[in-house]
């Protein structure tokens, strides 16, 4: 592969400004400095030409999960999650499925949509992200368990091959049980920090009657530091789906969002006088919160945060008849105060500091019994649309109906070009196959993003992205002397003629699975690309003068700062 590569010399300030953190731990703040840095951006043109069918065409992946049983039921009918990073830092991106009932499983990316598929003895996993714990350079693999186990981490060691080896290890002082993770550094420190909450739901059916006086059920921050990691509960009740570390306050420090199922309401913390405290900035939430995913939509620059949760697309009578075990709790399922609705929410912010749903007026509402949801940029018009996996196996609920299983077509919204979205069936994304985990990528090097499922009981899935509209650039971020080597919580903001379009770098994101670091811009052919600004975690901004379109910019940032401490 040819590199149109270029050093530039910019010289950055940065400026590391004071943090204060913010339940019952205290939280160091970086010091205050100002240094110059010095930022190399190497070009990668696209690998392949993309095929043109204006839609997208499904693949099946050498995987699956849940074939094993005879029977599913609650809560194996949950699924697991799926995650996409460079592995072995060939450029590709590889895939890693995490399996409830066997083996879990990477997926080499040998180009053109090839993968040769190496299993791990990582078993009865739920949720899966792909991110460099230690900071050595080699993206890792972390896990979570059905049952009373901690997360797994398997640390990537490198390999003589090019293919690297993975070793199970533990994440020092983190022994709770897990469902859902999220990673950031919330402390400001450079080290990435791991908040993961239980699913009391489950832990019952290990004979954990009362979660809530368990010492290891909950939510709970783990703030590392050299190498090991210091617990917080920062609630003894969690039926914990999702978790997202982002900013919802404006302060310029990220919250911690617990997103639950069932009756139990979804948690926000914010660092304040020196501790987590719980806040309560939503004016409406999803009652079984699935997912949560964020994302700028109408390139306004304000986030706008989505939701799944079960809510029937069709409501026609035969279909609602399937729905039987749940229809009775649908619509107006809240206790007076109660802020939960059956529905997917869409929140967008007002002046006054809260978020209001506005699903509805922007058509997003009802999805089917949904489970991850992701925005991407599909068609490459410079808007973000709307991807959400749906179905339901579970013979204790859907007896009634064949196989046990409520069958749903995946939903996918074009957004309209105002943060509004409109049904694209002509995409072919309508995929039945119960998909559970999800993330998109671009997995065949031609620019545009595919996405990748994980479906339970059915083959997973890669949907190749062949609408060849726009264009793009992928951006990469390697922050050389840290600890947080991919700038996780980094954000990244492409400045147009036609408006500009903001990215997050996350390791973790939506319903059980990982995100790529890799973050992709489409925007309209034609389009002039002013500036590309990168502002790392800890304040320094990178900036980039006319960026060329349709290749990967690699930002590597070079600071002689001090290095944090790795496990061991």
């Amino acid at each position: 592969m040819a590199l149109a590569r270029f050093v530039s010399p910019l010289l950055v300030m940065v400026c590391l400004c004071s943090a204060q953190a913010g339940h019952t731990t205290k939280t160091p703040a970086p010091a205050i400095s100002s240094v110059e840095a010095t930022v190399h951006v190497i070009e990668v043109p696209w690998s392949a030409t993309p095929a043109c069918s204006h839609a997208f065409v499904a693949h099946r992946l050498d995987f699956i999960h849940g074939a094993r049983l005879r029977e599913i039921n609650t809560y194996i009918s949950n699924g697991a999650g799926v995650a996409v990073n460079d592995l072995d830092n060939d450029g590709d991106l590889d895939l890693v499925f995490a399996s409830v009932d066997g083996q879990s499983t990477i997926l080499w990316n040998e180009g053109g949509l090839r993968f040769t598929p190496e299993t791990l003895d990582a078993r009865f996993t739920r949720g899966v992200a792909t991110v460099d714990v230690d900071g050595d350079g080699w993206t890792d693999i972390v896990f979570t368990h059905r049952g009373l186990e901690p997360p797994s981490f398997w640390r990537n060691v490198g390999g003589d091959s090019g293919t690297p080896r993975f070793e199970r290890h533990t994440l020092p002082g983190v022994d709770r049980y897990a469902y859902a993770m999220a990673w950031g550094d919330l402390n400001g420190d450079g080290a990435l920090d791991l908040v993961t909450g239980s699913y009391g739901a489950e832990l019952k059916q290990h004979g954990i009657l009362r979660p809530e006086n368990e010492p290891k059920a909950g939510v709970f921050l783990h703030l590392q530091k050299h190498g090991t990691w210091e617990s917080h509960r920062l609630d003894e009740r969690a039926e914990t789906l999702s978790i997202a570390i982002l900013d919802l306050t404006g302060n310029g420090r990220p919250e911690i969002w617990a997103a639950n199922d069932f009756a139990l309401e979804d948690k926000v913390w914010t660092y304040r006088e020196g501790q987590w405290k719980e806040i309560r900035p939503f004016d409406r939430t999803s009652h079984s919160t699935m997912t949560i995913e964020w994302g700028d939509i109408d390139n306004s620059g304000r986030l706008a945060l989505f939701t799944t949760d079960m809510n029937p697309y069709d409501t026609s009578p035969r279909n609602l008849a399937r729905w039987l075990p749940v229809i009775n709790h649908l619509g107006e399922y809240r206790a007076p105060g109660d802020v939960q609705i059956m529905a997917n929410v869409l929140l967008l912010p007002g002046r006054d500091g809260r978020w209001s749903n506005q699903a509805v007026a922007r058509g997003v509402d009802a999805s089917g019994w949904s489970w991850a949801a992701k925005y991407g940029d599909l068609d490459q018009d410079g808007y973000l649309d709307l991807y959400v996996v749906n179905g339901m196996i579970a013979a204790d609920l859907f007896g009634h109906l064949p196989n046990g299983e409520l069958v749903e077509e995946n939903q996918v919204y074009r957004n309209r070009g105002d943060g509004r979205f409109a049904a694209a069936p002509h995409w072919r994304l309508n995929s039945s196959a119960s998909g559970r985990g999800m993330t998109m990528a671009d997995l065949d090097g031609d620019g545009d993003l595919d996405i990748v499922v994980n479906n339970l009981r059915s083959f997973a899935q890669i949907f190749e992205n062949q609408l060849c509209t726009g264009e793009s650039i992928q951006v990469d971020l390697t922050w050389s002397h840290s600890p947080n080597r991919h700038a996780v919580g980094a954000q990244v903001t492409l400045y147009t003629d036609r408006g500009a379009y903001r990215r997050d770098v996350r390791a973790s994101g939506g319903y059980l699975s990982g995100d790529p670091t890799r973050l992709h811009f489409g925007f309209p052919a034609g389009t002039r690309l002013d500036t590309l600004e990168v502002q790392w975690p800890d304040g320094a901004i990178s900036t980039l003068q006319k960026p060329m379109p349709n290749r990967r910019i690699h930002i590597v940032r070079e600071q002689p700062e001090k290095a944090y401490g790795a496990i061991k």
